[in-house]
């Protein structure tokens, strides 16, 4: 038993780091914490190499984009907890340019994704690796933003993501999306009630 735990410990150690960084990070994330982005950040690099060796290359992809955007919503994040009244950036809600933006970044990441995965790579799930990625790029972009919606495309985004690790028997991080989703849940409700008491 302790053999097995040990050896196991072993072949997945930067999984089982990254799963639990992820997990600090989605928690920041939804206390509306400065920490969210230097968390993001570790994770992000953990998983490119995890995602790399399972050959998920539009996930390992994405980490990189999620180091950059951790970059964007740390200064973004700070930046406006400068020129607000108040001690933090508020929450917001989705705008129709946004919301218009997004369908649009969403067909032309997919598109992009499918092709060079169905195409060039040998990734064994293309459409949902081309469908997950994409949804996670626009999410993270309105989190950075502090738009109330990302948790919605977040739970989506996450629940599919959970079924893609199942799939290749990433146990941690299966486990990990699926906590995501129900944090994701949890950070609707409480960005949202956020927002009520700035109306207020």
């Amino acid at each position: 038993m302790w053999n097995f735990l040990i050896d196991w410990l072993s072949a997945n150690y930067i999984e089982l780091c990254g799963a639990l960084l992820g997990l600090a990070y989605i928690v920041f994330s939804t206390r509306q914490h400065i920490l969210t982005w230097p968390t993001g950040m570790a994770t992000s690099l953990l998983y490119a190499v995890v995602f790399f060796h399972s050959r998920f290359y539009a996930g390992m992809g994405l980490q990189v984009y999620y180091v950059v955007m951790s970059i964007y919503g740390w200064y973004y994040w700070l930046k406006g907890k400068r020129q607000a009244s108040s001690d933090e950036l508020p929450v917001t809600r989705i705008t129709p340019g946004q919301t218009a933006a997004s369908a649009i970044i969403f067909l032309v990441c997919f598109a992009g994704l499918f092709v060079f995965l169905y195409s060039y790579t040998d990734s064994p799930v293309p459409v949902l690796d081309s469908v997950t990625t994409s949804f996670s790029i626009i999410a993270t972009w309105l989190l950075a933003r502090k738009v109330l919606e990302n948790w919605l495309i977040w739970i989506v985004s996450d629940l599919v993501s959970s079924g893609l690790y199942i799939y290749k028997s990433l146990w941690p991080t299966t486990i990990l999306f699926l906590v995501y989703t129900a944090l994701a849940v949890y950070g609707y409700v409480s960005w949202k009630r956020s927002i009520k008491k700035t109306v207020k």
